[in-house]
């Protein structure tokens, strides 16, 4: 039977996702959990959602398809989670999680994040004895993000085998998120990326006749992680060369690189709103040439992957799943973490030949095709189909 015709007869799951922060709170893998469940909801698929509540946001919703559910953990800025935050947020994960499955028995749940939200998928797992998906990201692996999360592990990795033993089936979004946690927890651990829906990107806009100076964004974290600061530096020493950059995200990094955008005389050709919508970050990449990711660590970069969809070239350091974004000197260039020279060196390259911006940004949309969100909801589909307890095959019923 083709694969088109299985999904047709394939059982409708009721999936419980867990996570920390959903859009509008949180990051990237906020963003990917959204993406996930709602591509799943509108498979058929019944999918509720238990994430993190903050001042201005409905308690419960009804978007996309989904039932989000948000409860208090007392978080206090959208961009940054504390550990306490994220302790308090497994404790009320775990109540309200039972008081749903009384009377809605999910399938399975899906829980984003080993920390926390693996921890309160386990503690239900156990409780209700449905089976539980963990997809790890990369900050939730020991030593993957150590600026952001060692201080926490010393503390709570003996917990942690635990979450990653009993789990189903584990994930990973990148090889390197794989390999990180293949260090530390002996499970087998399969890798599905992040996706983007290729079709609902917006149009870049391309005017090829009219000189203009090469538009440059970042978009993420202004934490030492994301390491914005080594942008504006390398762009100092191309003042000469004609580019405007805007840099969009918030975090407590942003106003003193304001500050220093301000000192350095550049106050005319940067644009840092802070937070923005996803939306915003989208037609901002619409009007853009390059992308730019001088990061310590990442997993799978969201805006990275959405970057390449849309047609960007991209400079974007060597940490992490950043190696899986950028084929270097073919769709742009890859640099070391911290090396402010080739940083700048090869951002002078794309700036000042513009033939060879045109071909990078040609071989981001060639190699996007990879990341097409439909293709990656159906790898997590399959997997999910895999646990639903059949006689025969437990991807069909019937």
């Amino acid at each position: 039977m083709a694969l088109e015709d299985k999904r047709m007869v394939m059982e409708r799951m009721r999936i419980l996702v867990l996570i920390h922060e959903f859009p509008p709170v949180g990051g990237g893998g906020g963003r990917v959990a959204r993406d996930i469940a709602a591509g799943l909801a509108q498979r058929g698929h019944e999918i509720r959602v238990l994430t993190t509540h903050m001042p201005g946001l409905p308690l419960a919703e009804d978007s996309d398809g989904l039932r989000v559910i948000r409860i208090n953990t007392n978080r206090k800025t959208a961009y940054r989670a504390e550990l306490t935050e994220m302790a308090r947020f497994n404790l009320e994960a775990v109540r309200a999680g039972l008081r749903l499955l009384r009377d809605w028995k999910a399938d399975l749940i899906h829980a984003h994040f080993a920390v926390p939200a693996g921890a309160a998928a386990f503690a239900l797992s156990k409780l209700s004895g449905i089976p539980y998906v963990l997809t790890a990201h990369l900050g939730d692996v020991p030593g993957a993000v150590p600026e952001k999360t060692d201080r926490w592990f010393k503390w709570i990795f003996p917990f942690t085998p635990p979450i990653w033993n009993a789990a189903a089936r584990v994930v990973a979004v990148s090889e390197f998120t794989r390999k990180m946690a293949m260090e530390h927890y002996q499970v087998p651990i399969s890798v599905i990326p992040n996706g983007v829906d290729l079709q609902t990107l917006p149009v870049r806009i391309e005017d090829t006749n009219t000189p203009r100076p090469v538009r440059i964004v970042f978009a993420g974290r202004f934490m030492e992680q994301k390491n914005p600061e080594h942008l504006i530096e390398a762009l100092f020493r191309l003042k000469e060369l004609p580019w405007q950059c805007a840099m969009l995200g918030d975090g407590p990094l942003l106003e003193p690189l304001r500050e220093k955008v301000s000192r350095l005389g550049l106050a005319e050709r940067f644009w840092m709103p802070g937070w923005v919508t996803p939306e915003h970050v989208l037609a901002e990449f619409s009007r853009s040439d390059l992308l730019v990711l001088p990061s310590r660590s990442e997993g799978l970069s969201v805006v990275g992957v959405q970057a390449l969809g849309m047609g960007l070239a991209m400079v974007l350091s060597n940490a992490g799943g950043n190696l899986e974004l950028v084929r270097n000197g073919e769709n742009g260039y890859l640099f070391p973490v911290g090396d402010l020279d080739a940083l700048s060196e090869r951002l002078g390259w794309l700036i000042s030949n513009p033939s060879m911006l045109q071909s990078a940004q040609n071989k981001s949309r060639d190699m996007a095709r990879s990341y097409d969100l439909p293709a990656i909801i159906s790898q997590y589909e399959d997997l999910f189909a895999e646990l639903l307890p059949s006689a025969n095959n437990p991807n069909l019923k019937g």
